[in-house]
């Protein structure tokens, strides 16, 4: 069959599943809960849950984050259509379902639209998410080729999701800041694993992440040196704040944590370092449930 044939068969229906794989929906609707959960359980109050549901302030930053998310996941997937045809090749969809021009396309209109929701907020939710527009483009451009900063980069604009919440409701900012920290580095041990997952197409097409620069052995230290950080930053941080119950929940996190750093070090294959990738999505999760009790 050929190419041309094929691509007539394409219908509707598998255009709109591209572009819905492509903007990693699920991933998406995990921001906006996050963000919501934060907004309720952490900025409060909680007993005004229904009040804050119904904040229209509210919604544009969470719709506008998402759409800049979005825009994010795109034009990374634009870039890396090489890359992935090696290490992903099932999951390519810009060149595949969707042509380049209108993915590319899509990524400015969702970028416009989330920056100007931002500004219907306040001018520094304007300010943060033309920073985030920014920092994404460049990562996927040439950043997330080097090695750390495409890391740091994506653990940033995670942590910031959260913080730019504390822009517009400043009430206990610094508990959010606790959780964004935590998020910053589970993001950043995650993004350097998938870095060592996928180091056979990167080193194909010149990346230099951590993996190849250092090779695995040694960035495997880097990520114990890591974890080990992130346990001491949230220890101390939920310190600072006198808050005994949220320090008990952080240790009640070490369990999983312990498991990753186990796995981590009789990790061998690609498919043990797709599991720890997982199961960093997994101690994110357990993570972001502790603020029901924080």
């Amino acid at each position: 069959m050929s190419v041309s044939a094929a691509r007539q068969k394409l219908t509707l229906r598998h255009y709109l599943e591209g572009f819905l794989r492509l903007v990693r929906v699920r991933n998406l609707f995990i921001v906006a809960l996050t963000q919501y959960l934060t907004r309720i359980l952490l900025i409060g109050p909680r007993s005004d849950w229904y009040t804050i549901l119904r904040d229209p302030a509210l919604f544009l930053i969470v719709l506008s984050t998402v759409l800049i998310a979005a825009a994010g996941y795109i034009i990374n997937d634009y870039f890396d259509v090489k890359i992935d045809i090696v290490n992903k090749p099932e999951r390519v969809i810009v060149g595949r379902y969707l042509k380049r021009r209108v993915a590319m396309g899509a990524h400015q209109v969702l970028n416009i639209l989330g920056v100007l929701l931002g500004l219907m907020v306040s001018r520094w939710v304007f300010l943060v998410n033309v920073l985030s527009v920014t920092l994404l483009w460049f990562y996927s451009a040439q950043f997330k080729r080097l090695p750390f900063i495409g890391n740091f980069v994506v653990s940033f604009l995670t942590a910031l999701s959260l913080v730019v919440l504390t822009v517009y409701y400043p009430q206990n900012r610094h508990l959010v800041l606790i959780y964004a920290t935590f998020s910053f580095f589970i993001s950043m041990v995650r993004e350097v694993i998938k870095d060592i997952e996928d180091v056979r197409g990167d080193e194909a097409h010149g990346c230099r992440t951590l993996p190849i620069v250092w090779g695995v052995r040694r960035t495997k230290y880097f990520l114990y040196g890591l974890i080990g950080l992130f346990v001491i930053t949230l220890f101390l941080m939920a310190d600072s704040l006198n808050n005994w119950v949220l320090g008990w929940l952080f240790v009640g996190l070490l369990v999983p944590v312990a498991w990753l750093v186990y796995s981590m070090v009789r990790a061998d294959t690609r498919r043990d370092f797709a599991k720890l990738s997982s199961l960093c999505k997994l101690i994110m999760l357990l993570g972001l449930t502790t603020m029901l009790w924080a």
